[in-house]
């Protein structure tokens, strides 16, 4: 059983710099549920008004490894980083190749950075409810910049865009048809944009034509914030400090227009959102064991006590005090 002395005990070391600690804090937050829910209240409360930025594109565009290079800058200006990377999860084994975060292996013995990969657990918008309590642990815990990185581009990934300050959609030259499902999946989700792998050829025609859609408004987030579009490459360490700086920006721009403390609301908002879904699917699963393995016939019994579920778990919820 988590008692309130323990996460205390793990909250109080990992300030300190214990990365075990921390370690096990997060692996409670892999599975909340009813009895754990008020560690996330508990976290929020503590809120330093961390900013998070999440990375999402095309797959192959080479988030990881910028990321990787993103990180080097951060901490070059004194930043203490936490990178959240979110792999996506076998619908047969419900396991993950965490592979993401063997390319920031080069960040592991800093103690200013922390990086967790994490599966979507099935999450339909991209991001489970473990990295939205994760996001909450390192705001908690002091970190300055949180990075979260998404599966990839698509319909789906929405979640992203209520639980992160900054988005960073990547893309590559001659992604051709992807840039197109590009526009179709996060047209209206970014804030910066960044043509990666811009050493080979064409780098310099999908720039012109990212920076073209950005002109027209086809891309990006409505709003007084003007997307920007940025040329890179993870490999010859080329615009990172300019992705950096555009970040940067961003941050600025947030907190002046008085977005950023709506972003933070949309993030509580989402996940109290999936945090009752969670609940009720735990209970609902409970129940239906229950009824079922009395007799054939006991959809009857699930059916009320479901429906019993669904109308208390509303107000035990209301209970939670992260806004």
């Amino acid at each position: 059983m988590v008692t309130k002395d323990y996460v205390l005990s793990l909250v109080e070391r990992a300030e300190r710099g214990d990365r075990r600690a921390l370690g096990r804090l997060l692996t409670i937050l892999e599975d909340v549920s009813s009895e754990t829910a008020w560690v996330l209240e508990y976290l929020a409360g503590r809120s330093r008004g961390a900013h998070v930025i999440g990375v999402t594109g095309i797959p192959g565009s080479g988030k990881s490894s910028l990321i990787s290079r993103m990180i080097r800058v951060l901490r070059d200006k004194g930043y203490r980083v936490a990178v959240i990377t979110i792999d996506p999860t076998s619908p047969l084994s419900s396991g993950a190749i965490l592979g993401d975060r063997l390319r920031m292996q080069e960040h592991a013995t800093d103690p200013g950075v922390f990086i967790r990969s994490v599966t979507t657990a099935g999450a339909l918008g991209g991001l489970s409810l473990s990295a939205l309590a994760m996001i909450e642990a390192f705001d908690a815990l002091g970190y300055d910049k949180v990075i979260v990185e998404t599966v990839g581009v698509g319909q789906s990934e929405t979640h992203v865009m209520h639980a992160t300050d900054t988005i960073v959609v990547v893309t590559m030259p001659g992604a051709g048809d992807d840039v197109q499902a590009l526009k179709a999946g996060v047209l209206e989700i970014g804030d910066i944009y960044v043509v990666n792998k811009s050493d080979k050829p064409e780098a310099s025609k999908t720039y012109e034509y990212m920076l073209f859609v950005a002109e027209k408004g086809e891309i990006g987030r409505s709003g007084a914030w003007k997307p920007v579009v940025v040329k890179t490459s993870s490999t010859l360490g080329m615009g990172i400090r300019e992705l950096v700086e555009a970040v940067e920006k961003h941050l600025e721009h947030l907190r002046n227009s008085g977005e950023k403390l709506s972003r933070l609301s949309s993030r509580r908002r989402l996940l109290v959102k999936l945090l009752a879904e969670k609940i009720v699917l735990d209970l609902l699963d409970k129940v239906a064991e229950e009824e079922l393995a009395k007799t054939q016939e006991g959809l009857e019994g699930f059916y009320k006590r479901a429906i019993e579920i669904a109308r208390t778990t509303g107000e035990k919820l209301l209970n939670l005090k992260i806004q």
